[in-house]
């Protein structure tokens, strides 16, 4: 899919704006796009997403964990930086998660591979939407179709930068 230029999206100065500002402090925590159907708002965080550096993850970890700061590690990539002192670091692209309208529980939050788990006798983790979006965009059309209880759960995550 071709992206347009963020320079290309025209009366758009204050959403720009808003992005702009996430893009110099993540902490802000979120942005919520409101609009009718057809204003670009799914194009403008697409191309706000080429805007981005790349990142420094820790490397085959699906949550894109910070590689420099134990706290925001998951628990696989904790253990393997106090065992060896650090971790191994690829550069990558940030990229928007987009959340579909019927997604389900599982599907957000992740799930446990109940068929892997019995083979490799271990627990083996399924991540989900939300933690394939760590350190990333989420993008959650039409948020108000969501169920109750999966809004709850990504407000919850928003909230306190964990989901568990």
């Amino acid at each position: 899919m071709r992206v347009l230029p963020f320079t290309a999206f025209v009366g758009l100065d204050e959403l720009k704006e808003a992005l702009l500002c996430l893009a110099v402090n993540p902490n802000i925590g979120g942005l919520l796009i409101i609009g009718p159907k057809g204003t670009g708002k799914s194009s403008i965080v697409r191309a706000f997403a080429e805007l981005l550096p790349e990142i420094e993850v820790s490397k085959n970890c699906p949550f894109n964990c910070n590689p420099h700061d134990p706290e925001e590690m998951c628990d696989i990539c904790r253990e393997k930086y106090y065992d060896n002192g650090r971790l191994d670091i690829v550069k990558k692209k940030m990229k928007v998660v987009e959340l579909p309208v019927g997604a389900t529980e599982d599907m957000v939050l992740g799930t446990i591979n109940i068929e892997r788990t019995l083979k490799e006798g271990k627990v083996v983790f399924e991540v989900g939407l939300l933690g394939k979006a760590n350190r990333q965009i989420l993008y959650i059309d039409e948020v108000n179709l969501l169920p109750d209880h999966i809004a709850d759960s990504i407000l919850d995550a928003a909230a306190s930068g964990w989901h568990t």
